[in-house]
């Protein structure tokens, strides 16, 4: 694909080059991407035309993928029609079950290597969904879009800043959605706190913090030990430990940033500025490759190699001079983070180790607290419990535990014609963190900007979550 729409600005070839252009020695080198022929049509807002059923191709069926073909089967108004995935057994199970379940539908298996390409050409499918490995995204993404297909996808969009570019530029020109999956306000407290927010209740937002912080290391019997006759294992996938080698910057920022950006208006209202990431060294990866090795020969391959940092983290200025902290460590003994921290000019939320907001010094009492929240429960959250409980009443026994509301919302605006809660520039920004992370910590933290997808239309973008529902959520559950 030409990238007749992207100036990759040329990097300056001596730093006394840039000092006399009056830029630091910090950004002679930096990467910056900007339109050159203007953005083709704006997604942000855009309503594509209903779908009474969203016929839906699922492309990977893992542990993740496998988990959302069920969460999706149980939405009103949807039909299941294709399943691919290089594994055979995979596919003829994931059928298998899926018909056992719910017996209205009828899938087709395929399994052949470049089978999702097939799916994504089928006239009888609306919305393809991916949960391959990362790199196949992209290529994955566009070309559903380019057969008029709407696009969900597993994060992240895109592994490189082209690739984000691409999806975009694809969806403008398509008018297709690319809608990405991953932590959002659409339902618990961090709906309550971009309700809140919305309300001005902590003055202006001026900071926001998130993380992709837990434990994948430590514990070896669950996370390491595989299952050789089918050579897999629950903890890391072959193809997931491998992109942790060679790398070093935020790999999985997403979780974190999601509902931080959704709460502070990025993409619209303010827009991100540029970044610095930092990592420290790797103390764990490389001794649990030591000691795997000893149990598996698998693992030997792996001993010896660099591997990211224990902790990354990247700082984010945007537009309206407001910050942003993201963090990343999977390999040191410490509980889950993600979204965490709102503050403003009045107050501040923290959500670890228990949720809890202040508006000075001292911290909410829990009755307080417990009443706002109360008070402050979006609509889309009261409609979507409402669903999982009418459901949960006729499914006989059925578990809607792992539904989300973000799934959910997904399928009903598809439905009722309606914007998506986030756009294709939420998936390409939020995915561009991670090669603009790995570009600043090659280089000792130097600043980068990072583009900005909108093409300043974040300016005047109306934000993507209708919380109050005053549209659609008509949909129900299986």
């Amino acid at each position: 694909m030409k990238n007749n729409r992207r100036d990759f600005l040329r990097r300056a070839s001596v730093a006394g080059t840039a000092l006399m252009a009056g830029v630091g020695q910090s950004q002679a080198n930096c990467p910056q991407f900007s339109r050159v022929s203007g953005q083709r049509f704006n997604m942000n807002g855009y309503a594509a035309p209903k779908l009474d059923t969203v016929r839906i191709g699922i492309i990977g069926v893992g542990s993740r993928g496998s988990g959302t073909l069920r969460r999706l089967a149980g939405i009103e108004g949807v039909d299941i029609k294709a399943i691919c995935d290089i594994a055979p057994e995979r596919v003829n199970e994931s059928i298998k079950s899926i018909k056992k379940e719910f017996p209205q539908y009828d899938p087709q298996g395929y399994t052949r290597k470049d089978d999702w390409k097939r799916v994504c050409e089928r006239e009888d499918i609306d919305l393809i969904y991916t949960a391959t490995p990362w790199g196949l995204h992209t290529p994955i993404v566009v070309y559903a879009m380019e057969n008029d297909k709407h696009a969900f996808t597993e994060l992240p969009v895109g592994i490189t800043i082209d690739d984000c570019w691409q999806v975009v530029e694809t969806s403008e020109r398509t008018k297709k959605h690319c809608y990405m999956e991953g932590s959002d306000c659409s339902d618990g407290i961090s709906a309550v706190v971009l309700n809140l927010a919305r309300n001005g209740f902590f003055g202006e937002v001026i900071h926001g913090e998130g993380a992709y912080i837990h434990d994948r290391v430590s514990d070896t019997q669950t996370r390491w030990v595989r299952d050789k006759q089918n050579n897999d294992w629950f903890g890391y996938r072959p193809w997931r430990l491998k992109e942790n080698v060679n790398r070093n910057g935020n790999l999985y920022p997403i979780h974190g940033l999601g509902p931080v950006a959704q709460i502070m208006g990025i993409n619209s209202g303010d827009s991100m500025d540029y970044l610095v990431s930092v990592s420290g060294d790797d103390f764990t990866m490389k001794h649990k490759m030591a000691e795997l090795a000893e149990m598996d020969e698998y693992y030997k391959p792996y001993v010896g190699l660099d591997f990211r940092g224990n902790m990354n983290t990247t700082i984010i200025r945007t537009k309206l001079g407001k910050t942003i902290m993201l963090q990343h460590d999977i390999s040191s003994p410490r509980p889950n983070v993600r979204f965490n921290m709102i503050s403003g000019t009045k107050g501040m939320f923290c959500q670890y180790p228990y949720p809890a907001i202040a508006m000075g010094h001292d911290w909410m009492n829990a009755e307080e607290f417990d009443s706002l929240v109360k008070a402050n429960k979006p609509e889309i959250t009261k409609k979507f419990k409402d669903r999982v409980q009418t459901a949960e009443k006729v499914s006989k026994g059925r578990s809607y535990e792992r539904v989300t509301a973000s799934d959910w919302r997904l399928i009903d605006c598809l439905r009722n014609g309606l914007p998506l809660d986030k756009s294709v520039y939420d998936a390409a920004l939020w995915s561009s963190i991670t090669p603009l992370s790995e570009w600043s910590v090659d280089r000792e933290g130097a600043s980068v900007k990072v583009p900005d997808f909108t093409d300043n239309s974040w300016k005047t973008n109306k934000p993507g979550m209708d919380l109050s529902i005053n549209e659609g959520g008509t949909t129900g559950l299986l």
